[in-house]
């Protein structure tokens, strides 16, 4: 299985999630963490990525005669390649927005579950925006969202710290406009 088949799949990706920050975690712990999927199918999951090397035994010790392994990420081997991405089909595009969608819903669902959730002393947010971008001022939008996040998606666990799940969606809602001239009377508002 390659790492799109892998990483398309909502309970491996929220266990993707979860080891992110250099967090080294039991499939217990992942367990514990994931409460509203089976512990069967957590472990099932962790024992998928783990053959296919995007997890990897951290440590592993003798716990009342069994053997229990902490995992981490391997950084070098959770994402999907630029080349696989441009090699997608429709079809495998809307299966990992929707692998993601499904993630994120499940996450946001289990958050709410949690005695201690308070959106609003947590500062959630999912607002949505429909903004109109030049091709110029929509990379520089998405340069600075990397320039925002990416220094910070090394940052490890501390007391001082809470996970946060951030899922920028960034995709045009209308076609953008021909450079014929005279084919494009939606474009000014005529027509």
């Amino acid at each position: 299985m390659d790492a799109f088949e892998l990483l398309a799949h909502p309970v491996r990706l929220r266990v993707v999630h979860a080891m992110r920050g250099g967090r080294q975690l039991t499939t217990g712990q992942l367990c514990d963490r994931i409460r509203d999927v089976s512990k069967a199918t957590v472990y099932r999951h962790v024992e998928l990525l783990a053959e296919a090397g995007i997890l990897e035994v951290a440590e592993q010790r003798r716990v009342r005669g069994a053997v229990e392994r902490r995992y981490r990420l391997r950084r070098d081997r959770a994402g999907i390649s630029p080349d696989t991405v441009s090699a997608l089909s429709a079809d495998d595009h809307r299966r990992a927005f929707a692998t993601a969608l499904a993630a994120l819903a499940a996450e946001f669902s289990a958050y709410l579950d949690r005695d201690t959730a308070d959106p609003v002393a947590d500062l959630v947010g999912y607002r949505q925006h429909a903004v109109w971008l030049s091709d110029g001022e929509l990379r520089a939008m998405i340069d600075g969202m990397r320039q925002a996040i990416a220094p910070r998606l090394d940052n490890q666990p501390s007391p001082d710290r809470t996970q946060y799940l951030i899922s920028p969606i960034l995709f045009p809602i209308e076609a953008p406009p021909t450079t014929e001239t005279g084919t494009d009377q939606g474009a000014s508002g005529q027509g």
